[in-house]
């Protein structure tokens, strides 16, 4: 035991370095933040392929917590909004009423094909529109469903790190 120990105070912390930052601007609304964004899961009526992908991208592989982005319970903590499939009909007020309670400066972020238009949902008789046709959009992630590593790009381009 006394020998582990010693080679782990040797050898010291070993990770491997960030990739490089994505190109792109930080929204105006998050400049004030100091790098670090809350963000609030919205499922709006999607397929659950997004919400895969956003716990993979909160994992241990991809880690989105060391660039500074957190879920949150409550959208009176959210800096953002992280929102998912097309509008339904009956998430429609829903996702206004969230959007109202997160305190400005705020942020929405559609994830997904679905949430940006609509996707194969495109059409379909419950379905009120693309998450941009009820809220303003500030970010948007396509992929059905967007990859860990495009999830985790989109919230470095929050955050700034």
């Amino acid at each position: 035991m006394k020998d582990l120990l010693r080679k782990i105070r040797k050898t010291g912390r070993v990770a491997e370095d960030p990739p490089e930052r994505p190109a792109g601007d930080v929204p105006d609304a998050l400049g004030e933040l100091g790098g670090s964004v809350q963000l609030r899961h919205v499922d709006a009526g999607s397929c659950n392929g997004c919400e895969v992908e956003i716990a993979s991208a909160f994992g241990p592989v991809y880690d989105a917590e060391r660039y500074g982005a957190r879920l949150v319970a409550s959208p009176r903590h959210a800096d953002a909004l992280l929102v998912t499939g097309p509008v339904t009909r009956n998430m429609e007020v829903a996702l206004r009423r969230t959007y109202e309670a997160v305190p400005a400066p705020k942020v929405v972020v559609a994830l997904g094909d679905c949430a940006r238009d609509c996707g194969v949902f495109a059409g379909a008789y419950g379905v009120a529109g693309a998450v941009r046709d009820v809220v303003p959009v500030d970010v948007e992630v396509p992929g059905c469903p967007p990859e860990p590593e495009a999830i985790v790009a989109a919230l470095r381009g929050l955050t700034g790190r």
